[in-house]
């Protein structure tokens, strides 16, 4: 059985005609919304990153947000503590904003962390700023 896909479209599974008997037991509508659904997960990108603490050389394999829409590097508060990384109080605080404009509700940015980031062999000295992330402990903006 080959795994090669019919299409240089890599997204033609999703085609309507792909769909085959769904068609039938379903109006437009659902359809355009199973689509948008399965479309929307491949969205978000997760990549299994290792990082190294540059007082102790201690590395940690983390998982990471891959983020177009931002323009930095994030690490969790609670996860920077837990895993006992060097934060560095900033001079000035960052305001941080939603998507919105608006305040993020946690308020500035008061701390950094540096460290040293792998990712399949490559190796960067990074700067992250550290806030709450909820259940994301790093997110990779697209600098």
């Amino acid at each position: 059985m080959s795994s090669r896909l019919a299409s240089n479209n890599v997204y033609s599974v999703l085609h309507p005609e792909k769909l085959g008997n769904k068609l039938n037991s379903i109006n437009t509508t659902e359809r355009v919304k199973d689509i948008q659904c399965t479309l929307q997960l491949l969205r978000e990108v997760w990549l299994k990153v290792g990082l190294e603490k540059l007082e102790s050389h201690e590395g940690i394999a983390v998982k990471a947000l891959l983020d177009s829409r931002v323009t930095d590097l994030f690490m969790d508060m609670t996860f920077a503590k837990e895993k006992g990384f060097k934060m560095e109080k900033l001079k000035k605080p960052l305001l941080v904003r939603n998507v919105d404009r608006m305040a993020n509700a946690e308020g500035a940015i008061m701390h950094q962390v540096k460290c040293n980031m792998f990712f399949k062999g490559h190796m960067e000295r990074a700067r992250m700023d550290v806030c709450n992330l909820g259940k994301t402990e790093l997110i990779l903006g697209m600098l």
